[in-house]
């Protein structure tokens, strides 16, 4: 009989290193030169990890974060789309914090043209479970975004909302660690600073 602990699938989300934020355009924003030498955190941290498979959001930013640690590897970066970022809508926002605000207190909350937590939840862990279901008892990193991740942890865990969000607001990069028993139910959320 196997043992359960080689069942255990490990799943490490990254959230983006710092991003050049004078670049509006949420598709193509590329790294800060801050966030080009904080992605070498990012391959030091996974370094030792013995990852299987590499998962990205399609957006720049998150996959520049993870692909020097795919390149160290010899990894390929399969891009998920259903991975990306919240839609927020079809403008800069200069109101931020507001906008968030409203989101977490009504899931359902958004502005025209833009998503819903709700929206973002149910296609992240719709995607992350598919990608559970391709890898059990792998180890596995997804290129990510700070609110598709928080959204994430929200599923697994309720409690987390709104202050839990700000603080990791600016934190780039920022890894959350989740290990799935071979029923693909979390069974640890380990989130990491490594800045």
């Amino acid at each position: 009989m196997v043992s359960n602990m080689y069942m255990k699938t490990k799943v490490y989300l990254v959230r983006h290193a710092q991003p050049n934020l004078d670049n509006h355009d949420d598709f193509s924003r590329e790294l800060s030169s801050r966030g080009l030498e904080d992605r070498k955190r990012v391959t030091e941290f996974l370094s030792d990890k013995n990852i299987d498979v590499v998962y990205s959001s399609p957006f720049k930013r998150a996959v520049d974060t993870i692909a020097d640690f795919a390149d160290s590897k010899n990894k390929k970066i399969n891009v998920v789309d259903e991975f990306r970022e919240r839609k927020v809508g079809d403008y800069w926002l200069d109101d931020f914090t507001a906008f968030t605000k409203n989101q977490w207190k009504d899931f359902n909350y958004k502005l025209p043209d833009g998503e819903c937590l709700k929206e973002v939840q149910e296609r992240n862990i719709t995607a992350l479970k598919e990608i559970l279901e391709r890898h059990p008892g792998e180890k596995i990193v997804i290129g990510s975004h700070g609110t598709a991740m928080s959204t994430i942890i929200n599923y697994y865990d309720s409690s987390f909302g709104y202050e839990d969000f700000e603080k990791i607001k600016g934190v780039m990069p920022w890894l959350v660690e989740i290990v799935f028993d071979e029923n693909k139910t979390p069974v640890s959320i380990n989130k990491f600073n490594i800045i």
